[in-house]
């Protein structure tokens, strides 16, 4: 007869991992719906919108993407410290959601008056008040539902690393719909239904969120909820920090204005975001060194070490992963076909709106992509699933429903990938198809290694993941040379290609280096050691800009572009990526084996 605790763990795992996973899996996909269907659109919005240069338009896409991950440093300390994972959540959530719908006030296009371009300055405003409310709200968000997932698993479970490729696919699934949802609907119906979708998506995620906190387990609450209600100024802890937090978005969206400005740039190049950013990695590393001499032991020592060597890799990698959003977008929007299946996509019509709501609504909705509604149907399957399970365990129709759902759900996919016109835009949904595509096969991959000892360390994947972002530029680098010789754009094909060579790599790297910063840091530390995996993302962001700059033309309005003169410039950006990942790939084969030696067995 089985135990009570026995019932228990089988009562809340569901398809083989823990119920608390896939909360955190649909959050973090909500999440991510709306931070990537907003950053698809935000080059493509300021150059093509607005009518900033490339250059212009890659400082504010660096600056705001580097400060988006580099807030999770402090999130994470305060999580660590007093607001705990669930208050720190949903903080960040309501932030997100502030600023997504902030994000949806397009204004009046830039006209070109002469030699000046003209822009709607007071949308702009907002616009950067309102990437502020977004860089915040991840920065309270994104460290800590990550931390949550570890929390479920024991320590050495062998399923950790599949279980975090599982919540890596939930990220993608959410990355994979924003390009085809928030792309199609901004460059389409117009940029505001892009930028609303993105809202709409974060504001169901912080709901789903509310709703399975009993499946956390309790891990998510603060670790000392009494510090919370100590007052300081004469204001409780707990309000302090949010009203610190929420002062703080003034000054951030002071920099995003600075970015895009080119003010205060150091050498017309670094931004002050940037230099920020080195602030904060300065005073990282300053702690990292004070405590690993000093808080840890030999063994924890040699762990920590061996987690930043991995974080190192990340920021390499991620610096090549960043051009999808940069380079890769103006790449395809000026020199590759769109449709990967022409004979088969339908015609475009022309939408006409009017003055009533309802019309409008009936408009949307019959040009809206099908997977608008996946995104309503995997959440709520989920809901109905889980509530099915908790009062019959052995029931076999929960699992049927999800995965039913999950079935329509790539019917609708494929779908709008194959009918619907693309964009460039659109087109990043190819590096989320391919991670949820590759996600199981690669959690199988693992498992079966590991059952017969051939698993391979959590440095060797990293290894490998920047050999493999190395090889993604090879595609496209060929295609620019054939857009040079010839004259004509090149097939989208090189762009898939380019797309599934990269998502191997991260496949590789980036769900086992989430899983390893749990693993490896010191307990008390695990949040803001997330945050510091996050900070070399940032650094990414910024570095990803600087050489997507190395390829930025101005095409003013009513002027055609050098295709020639544009390919030459690519081709160089791209061979140049290449040697980058190649080179770094192989630094970190050498290194494998005295990483493998400090991580003390952790697998």
């Amino acid at each position: 007869m089985s135990s009570p605790a026995t019932l228990a763990v089988v009562q809340d795992d569901f398809l083989g991992h823990p119920k608390g996973v896939y909360v955190c899996f649909f959050t973090e996909m909500w999440e991510r719906f709306s931070f990537y269907g907003m950053k698809a659109l935000l080059l493509l919005y300021l150059t093509k919108y607005h009518l900033f240069g490339d250059k212009a338009g890659l400082d504010l896409l660096g600056a705001y993407g580097g400060l988006v991950y580099c807030i999770p440093v402090i999130g994470g300390l305060l999580a660590d410290r007093w607001l705990g994972m669930r208050k720190a959540v949903v903080f960040g959530g309501i932030l997100l959601v502030l600023g997504h719908i902030g994000m949806a006030f397009e204004g009046n296009a830039a006209a070109l008056v002469g030699d000046m371009v003209v822009r709607d300055e007071s949308t702009l405003r907002i616009t950067y008040l309102s990437l502020a409310l977004i860089i915040m709200g991840v920065g309270f968000l994104k460290p800590n539902i990550s931390t949550i997932v570890g929390r479920l698993y024991a320590e050495n479970d062998p399923r950790r690393d599949s279980g975090f490729s599982l919540f890596y696919a939930g990220i993608n699934l959410g990355a994979l719909f924003a390009s085809l949802v928030c792309g199609y609907l901004g460059e389409t119906l117009g940029w505001k239904y892009g930028f609303g979708a993105a809202g709409i998506g974060m504001l169901l995620g912080l709901a789903l969120f509310l709703w399975g906190q009993k499946y956390l387990q309790g891990h998510a609450e603060p670790p000392a909820p009494q510090t919370l209600r100590e007052r300081v100024a004469g204001v409780p802890r707990e309000w302090l920090i949010y009203f610190g937090a929420i002062a703080g978005v003034v000054p951030v969206a002071w920099l995003m204005w600075a970015a895009a400005n080119g003010t205060f740039s150091l050498g017309g190049e670094v931004s002050l975001a940037l230099m920020l950013m080195l602030v904060v990695l300065v005073v990282v590393l300053a702690w990292f060194g004070w405590f690993i001499t000093t808080q840890c032991t030999p063994v924890q020592r040699h762990q920590m070490l061996a987690l930043m060597a991995m974080i190192l890799m990340c920021l390499v990698f991620f610096t090549l992963y960043e051009q999808t959003y940069g380079s890769w977008v103006t790449f395809t929007d000026r020199l590759l076909t769109k449709d990967i299946f022409p004979s088969l996509v339908r015609s475009q019509e022309v939408v006409v709106w009017s003055d009533s709501i309802a019309t409008n609504a009936a408009i949307f909705l019959s040009h809206a992509p099908w997977s608008t509604y996946s995104l309503l149907l995997a959440p709520v399957s989920f809901v109905l699933a889980a509530e099915l399970s908790d009062r019959s365990p052995s029931s076999r129709a929960p699992r049927a429903l999800f995965i039913a759902v999950v079935t329509l759900m790539l019917v609708f996919l494929v779908r709008d990938s194959v009918v619907l016109p693309q964009t460039a835009g659109s087109l990043t949904y190819l590096g989320a198809i391919f991670l949820v595509l590759l996600a199981p096969v690669f959690a199988v991959l693992w498992e079966s290694l590991d059952k017969v000892g051939m698993n391979p360390s959590k440095p060797f994947k990293s290894a490998l993941g920047l050999m493999f972002a190395g090889l993604s530029f090879v595609p496209l680098a060929l295609a620019a040379q054939q857009v040079g010789d010839s004259g004509q754009i090149a097939s989208v094909w090189w762009l898939v290609l380019a797309y599934l060579i990269l998502e191997i790599g991260e496949m590789c790297l980036s769900p086992v280096g989430l899983s390893a910063v749990t693993q490896l840091s010191v307990p008390r530390v695990v949040s803001l050691m997330m945050g510091t995996w996050f900070l070399a993302t940032a650094f990414s962001e910024a570095l990803a800009a600087l050489f997507g700059k190395l390829a930025a033309i101005d095409v003013l309005e009513g002027e055609t572009i050098d295709m020639v003169d544009a390919a030459a410039k690519y081709a160089d950006l791209f061979w140049l990526m290449m040697w980058i990942g190649l080179a770094c790939a192989l630094l970190a084969f050498v290194a494998t084996p005295l990483l493998r030696r400090m991580m003390h067995g952790v697998r």
